[in-house]
C-alpha cells in the first residue's frame, strides 16, 4: 500500500512540474509583477528594440478606424512597430488576453472618454480578438456608447464617448459647460470596470471648441484658463466617483494624459513643428519637457479622492514616442500631420499591457 501511495505522490508532482513547464512564461511573468510591483514603478523606464513586436497585426482587426491604421495608410517606416517598453528594475509581462477574458467573462468593461480612449478601446478589442480569431464577435454603436463583444466568453468592452466627463447641455443662449455638473454619470454604473480620460478636447478653440459658454454655479464664463477648467471639471468627476462608484462591484482606472508632439521645443528642437519623419522613440530616458501641465492637475486630484483610483500613468512612456503618431499616414496631410493620436498596432497596446499588468 506504500508502494502504491508513494507512486501516486510521485505521478502529483510530476503532473504539477509539467504544467509548469507548459505554463511557465506566463507564470514566470506576472510573479514578477506580483513580487516586484511595491519595488518597480512600471511607468519609469525606456523603449527597447525587440523583433517580436508588435502583439499583433492590423490587418486582422478589419474594425480598426482607419485613422489609426498606419500600415493600411501606406506608412513606410515600421520600426515604430518594433519597440517594447521595459521598466527599470522588472519586466512587464506579455499581454494574455486568454487569461484576461477568462478572468473578466459575463462583465463589462467601459472607456470612458475623448478620441485617446477611442484609440486605447480599439486596441484593446484587438488585443482580445487576436487572442481567440475564432471566437465570433459582435460591433455595435448606439448614440455615444459602442459595444464590442466576444461571444465565447461573453465580455464586453464598450466605449462612452465623452471628451469633458462633465455635462455639455444646449439652451437658448448657446452649448453650455457645466463645471458643476455631471449628469451622464449615469452610463456609467453598472461597469465591472471603468478606465476614464480627459484633456485632448480641453484646448481646442474656435471652431473645434464644442461649447460657447463656461458655467459653474451661478457664474457665467465666455471663457477661462483651460487648467483651471480642467482641475474644477476633475474636481466634480472626483465628487462623483466617492459618491456613486461601489468599489465591490467595479475598479476604476485612469488613462492619465496623452502628450502631443506638435512643438519641437518640447524635446529640444526648436526647429521641429511636429512629429513628421519621426522613425524611432526620443532616444533619451528623460523629457525635455518634463511632467505635462494636465498630469500634475490629474494627480493632485487624485490624490483627493477618497476611494482608490488607479492612474495608468503613461505620460512620460508616451512623451518618449514621437514616432508613434499616424503623422501624415492617418486622417492628415504632410501640411497638418496628426501628432495627438497614435497608430495601431503601437503605443495604446502599451497602455493596454500596463492595464492588465495592474489587474
Amino acid at each position: 500500500m506504500e508502494k502504491y501511495y508513494s507512486s501516486f505522490i510521485y505521478l502529483l508532482l510530476l503532473l504539477t512540474f509539467l504544467l509548469y513547464i507548459a505554463e511557465g512564461e506566463r507564470v514566470d511573468s506576472l510573479e514578477v509583477v506580483a513580487t516586484k510591483r511595491s519595488s518597480c514603478d512600471l511607468f519609469d523606464g525606456t523603449w527597447v528594440f525587440d523583433d517580436t513586436f508588435p502583439l499583433y497585426n492590423s490587418s486582422a482587426c478589419p474594425f480598426f478606424e482607419k485613422q489609426f491604421d498606419c500600415l493600411r495608410n501606406h506608412r513606410p517606416n515600421q520600426l515604430y512597430l518594433k519597440y517594447r517598453w521595459k521598466p527599470n528594475g522588472c519586466e512587464l509581462p506579455r499581454f494574455d488576453g486568454l487569461d484576461f477574458m477568462m478572468r473578466y467573462s459575463g462583465k463589462k468593461i467601459m472607456f470612458v472618454g475623448d478620441s485617446l480612449s477611442l484609440n486605447q478601446w480599439q486596441s484593446l478589442t484587438c488585443m482580445l480578438h487576436t487572442s481567440d480569431p475564432q471566437a465570433k464577435y459582435t460591433l455595435t454603436q448606439i448614440n455615444g456608447l459602442s459595444t464590442f463583444t466576444i461571444l465565447k466568453y461573453n465580455i464586453k468592452v464598450m466605449l462612452n464617448r465623452n471628451a469633458f466627463l462633465i455635462d455639455i447641455v444646449g439652451e437658448s443662449r448657446g452649448r453650455v459647460l457645466k463645471l458643476d455638473s455631471i449628469d451622464n454619470g449615469k452610463e456609467w454604473l453598472g461597469a465591472d470596470m471603468l478606465i476614464f480620460n480627459t484633456w485632448h478636447w480641453w484646448l481646442h478653440t474656435g471652431r473645434k471648441q464644442p461649447w460657447d459658454l463656461i458655467v459653474e454655479g451661478n457664474t457665467t464664463y465666455k471663457d477661462m484658463n483651460r487648467l483651471i477648467a480642467y482641475e474644477k471639471a476633475l474636481t466634480t468627476w472626483r465628487k462623483w466617483v466617492d459618491k456613486n462608484v461601489d468599489l465591490t462591484k467595479t475598479s476604476i482606472f485612469f488613462q492619465g494624459v496623452s502628450p502631443d508632439h506638435s512643438n519641437g521645443i518640447d524635446w529640444g528642437e526648436p526647429k521641429a513643428n511636429n512629429c513628421l519623419g519621426r522613425s524611432v522613440p526620443f532616444d533619451k530616458s528623460t523629457y525635455p519637457a518634463g511632467q505635462h501641465p494636465a498630469e500634475t492637475i490629474l494627480k493632485k486630484v487624485l490624490n483627493q479622492l477618497t476611494k482608490p483610483v488607479y492612474l495608468l500613468d503613461v505620460t512620460k512612456l508616451s512623451q518618449l514616442r514621437i514616432d508613434g503618431h499616424p503623422s501624415a499616414y492617418g486622417f492628415s496631410s504632410k501640411k497638418f500631420p496628426d501628432c495627438s493620436h497614435w497608430c495601431l498596432a503601437g503605443v495604446p497596446d502599451t497602455w493596454n499591457q500596463l492595464l492588465y499588468a495592474s489587474l
